[in-house]
């Protein structure tokens, strides 16, 4: 039939769409370094930063036979294994254990503000089926070719960040369970996730949507064990009272803690749209964010709760405090499973392996981002850039190990505030500029070339970009209007951040402790300046 491709049609357009996926780098290249591509021949990733066009999405689809639903199952398979294990959980034991928050502020901050971070990484999304990139190249049309590196940067540190809480938690844990040191639990997690991470994305959804049954079964395993001390509860809720503490300081706390639960689920917006490359072109949005809002929420939501509980148990139950005390969240988890015997060990150890599904995920992302801060770095294939990435996060870890609750404290909030400014840029972007109906809209010199109507609407669908021009500096924009926003919202997470290094003036104001309200004035700092700086940059460049 006219318009079919044959079997070996589609198999020489995929040999040309992988050569193609290579050039990109080894055009940059030297001789010496040709060789770290031969790996290719093992099974490896080599692809990097390249855009995956609409046509190369098809042949593949050809090829493998991909249904919708499929890809959809395959997705949510690898959310679930991320978001529904004890990297999620480490956090929401922190609100009673280190804000001392009640039973039910500890729940309604902690789940209100997950559920707000959600909505990041699910319109970030979005954005892959339509460009087929990365969600840091998208970047480049907000931040222009130079700013994207220092937001590159940003998000290496971010996912750096996580896989050292993923990692100095697992030495908790599996020094709790066996008495081996925790530093050999901080290798296992590393070298396991290199492995997975580095042969690419195909492993990558295997091996979440194989873990993740007995990661969700765990979960529910480890409820039931914890729920039989529910009666401590109330214990504990009497504790707090006899505290004494002021309306304003409780307010504090809980503002702090919603930071530190918000960022848990919106720090994913840093790379949500690296895992729909390859989805078609049409594929609607909504679907895209709905998929991704219900894999990351759900599972979050379920280890978010029994993490709350068992960590407001463990303030006035002693012998899961002295755990935690001595081992930290891995010495509470193991004391609560010791009732069962064996089988609770192979709970926690299931947990532990769930570190790894998330620590995968950074990693496999990360690796991106280095080819992003200069053409040069583009030449090293991905898979490098990971070996680099765990490298770099296993000596951290191994230095830092002891301390993962003063990590986590401190880490996590400045987490939360790159990325609300990153959403409120892409938002203002995509709704006030991009929409090709926009009165605000001028003419985009990434248009130049084909800026006849026909092409301009078929860029323009959804939003308008050519993202053909995803590698063409001259043709997007300089950044400036988006680096000045940022740099202005800076200024707010200053005033209004509450860590142990800084306290905002604002911050400070709000109890004995202070409250951590950075990451809603660092958007707002952004939001009202970006619509104004971006419309004289449309105005006097054209990009």
């Amino acid at each position: 039939m006219p318009g079919t491709k044959s079997e070996k049609d589609i198999e020489e357009s995929e040999l040309q769409l992988v050569s193609s996926a290579e050039s990109y780098g080894k055009s940059k290249s030297s001789r010496w370094i040709s060789w770290v591509y031969k790996v290719d021949s093992l099974g490896i990733e080599t692809r990097g930063i390249e855009r995956v066009t609409p046509e190369e999405r098809e042949l593949l689809a050809q090829k493998k036979k991909h249904s919708k639903i499929r890809q959809f199952l395959n997705v949510l398979g690898l959310w679930i294994a991320a978001c529904g294990g004890l990297t999620s959980m480490s956090s929401f034991f922190l609100p009673t254990l280190l804000f001392y928050l009640n039973f039910r502020d500890s729940l309604v901050s902690g789940l209100v503000s997950m559920i707000v971070g959600c909505l990041v990484p699910a319109y970030c999304s979005t954005m892959g089926a339509k460009s087929g990139c990365r969600q840091m190249v998208t970047a480049k049309f907000l931040f222009g070719c130079w700013g994207v590196r220092i937001v590159a940067i940003i998000v290496i540190i971010s996912s750096l960040g996580w896989s050292v809480v993923n990692c100095v938690l697992g030495g908790e844990v599996l020094a709790a369970l066996s008495g081996v040191p925790l530093s050999v639990g901080v290798v296992i997690i590393s070298i396991i996730s290199l492995v997975v991470a580095v042969f690419g994305i195909k492993i990558v959804l295997r091996f979440q949507n194989i873990i993740a049954i007995p990661i969700t079964i765990a979960s529910i395993l480890f409820y039931v064990v914890v729920c039989k001390k529910y009666d401590y509860i109330n214990v504990t809720n009497e504790m707090l009272t006899k505290e004494n503490q002021s309306a304003a300081t409780v307010r504090g706390n809980w503002l702090s803690f919603f930071t530190i639960g918000y960022s848990v689920t919106a720090t994913w917006g840093a790379g949500a749209s690296d895992y729909y490359v390859l989805f078609p072109e049409n594929t609607p949005s909504w679907q895209v964010f709905l998929i991704t809002f219900i894999g990351i929420s759900v599972p979050t939501t379920f280890v978010a709760v029994i993490s709350i509980i068992c960590g407001t148990i463990a303030y006035s139950y002693k012998p899961w405090n002295d755990a935690y005390l001595e081992f930290g969240v891995g010495g509470l988890i193991n004391e609560a499973c010791k009732p069962w015997g064996n089988f609770g060990k192979l709970i926690v150890v299931l947990l532990y392996i769930s570190l790894v599904c998330n620590n995968i995920m950074n990693t496999y992302s990360s690796a991106f981002e280095f080819q992003l801060i200069d053409p040069k770095l583009a030449s090293i294939p991905r898979w490098c850039w990971a070996i680099l990435c765990t490298i770099i996060y296993l000596v951290v870890s191994l230095v830092g190990r002891e301390h993962l609750f003063t990590i986590l404290g401190n880490f996590l909030p400045m987490l939360a505030y790159w990325i609300s400014m990153y959403i409120t840029i892409l938002l203002e972007e995509n709704f006030i500029f991009r929409r090709p109906k926009s009165t605000l809209r001028l003419h985009y010199r990434e248009f130049e070339k084909d800026a006849t109507e026909e092409t301009e609407q078929s860029h323009g669908e959804y939003y308008l970009y050519n993202w053909d021009c995803w590698n063409k500096p001259r043709l997007i924009t300089f950044g400036i209007a988006a680096l000045v926003s940022f740099a202005i919202g800076i200024v707010g997470a200053v005033v209004g951040m509450n860590q142990v290094y800084w306290q905002g003036w604002i911050a400070r104001k709000i109890g004995d402790y202070g409250g951590d309200i950075g990451f809603w004035i660092c958007m707002a700092f952004t939001g009202i300046t970006y619509p104004f700086l971006r419309y004289l940059e449309l105005k006097y460049y054209g990009k």
